[in-house]
């Protein structure tokens, strides 16, 4: 069984791939580039913290293509993906 995090975890997909300068409004969080997208990832402390990124993103007219809340470890048979509106992805 896999351990839940003390804290969630997220990924957060923004349209394009961001370079290193915009990439350094976002420390906190690692980052990976994919299929024309980008991919920050990584434990926030609470929503707060959550809508502290999505309004940075905004700020930097950045387009937002998805947020994934994992509660468990990715991979892990008991993993829990929520959108942010606490319904399932598609698909399941």
């Amino acid at each position: 069984m896999s351990e839940p995090f003390t804290r969630p975890h997220y990924e957060i997909r923004v349209r394009g791939r961001l370079g290193p300068t915009l990439l350094e409004a976002f420390p906190s969080l690692a980052a990976e580039p994919s299929e024309g997208e980008t991919v920050l990832a990584g434990a926030l402390p609470d929503q707060s913290a959550l809508y502290g990124v999505l309004r940075q993103l905004e700020a930097l007219g950045l387009e937002l293509v998805e947020v994934r809340r994992f509660d468990r470890m990715p991979g892990g048979p008991e993993l829990v993906v929520r959108r942010v509106n606490g319904s399932p992805p598609p698909g399941e």
